[in-house]
């Protein structure tokens, strides 16, 4: 059963609903936001010759499924498949710790995982759950329901670096909630390449004129792929 709202009441659903800056599993999203705050802030740490071990306290689901609590190595293996390494915390957390950022395409190039440097600080990556975090994510308040938690980064001299993050930036209460600007800015960035400089403007445009399509103009929300982009020879045939 689906519940509807009740004639006169706001349909607010879509604020049960989250933005994905990155290109990343879901629960991932804090974690890449942590790691390159701690870029900035501890650039010792992305050095494995600094570090003894990364330990992530993070919920059930996180740990579970795509942290080490997972016991796949795969997600360990440099050779794994992108979506592998989409669902591999110790993988996404090295990268973005390591670069300060995170990449839809160059994040998950094999060169980028084979990189001799971050394949000895991703081994030293590992989860536990934590059950406050695990509470705070199955929470039904959205002001304490949480996806991220804390991280202890411990340094070949002693030195331990702490530090933990609840949500996302993007998120609404997060430090930095997604609004029109960054929605356009991370179409844009998806598009780049793939979809022609006008066509991008053209559906921009129709978008931001959704209130007033009438019957007949939803096409209008549709993309075309710019030339060559589509091997239309080796397209499946019907939706599956």
């Amino acid at each position: 059963m689906v519940p509807l709202p009740t004639p006169g009441e706001a349909k607010r659903a879509i604020l049960d609903t989250y933005t994905k800056e990155h290109s990343a599993e879901y629960q991932a999203q804090a974690w890449i936001d942590l790691a390159r705050k701690l870029h900035k802030e501890h650039p010792e740490a992305t050095d494995p010759a600094n570090v003894k071990s990364v330990l992530i306290k993070t919920s059930h689901h996180t740990h579970y499924v795509i942290g080490s609590g997972a016991n796949d190595p795969q997600k360990y293996s440099p050779t794994a498949s992108r979506e592998t390494l989409d669902h591999s915390i110790p993988y996404i957390f090295t990268v973005a710790l390591q670069d300060g950022a995170w990449h839809h395409v160059d994040s998950y190039a094999p060169d980028r995982a084979a990189r001799p440097d971050t394949v000895d600080l991703w081994l030293k990556v590992t989860t536990e759950e934590d059950p406050e975090w695990t509470r705070r994510y199955h929470s039904l308040d959205i002001n304490e329901k949480a996806f991220g938690g804390s991280v202890e980064i411990t340094l070949t001299d002693g030195t331990i670096i702490t530090d933990e993050i609840a949500v996302a930036d993007a998120h609404p209460l997060g430090a930095r909630p997604f609004a029109r600007e960054q929605y356009i800015t991370k179409f844009r960035t998806l598009a780049a390449g793939l979809v022609e400089d006008t066509e991008i403007e053209r559906f921009l445009a129709a978008v931001e004129r959704l209130p007033e399509l009438g019957p007949g103009e939803l096409d209008q929300l549709n993309i075309t792929a710019a030339p060559g982009v589509i091997d239309l020879g080796a397209a499946p045939k019907g939706l599956f």
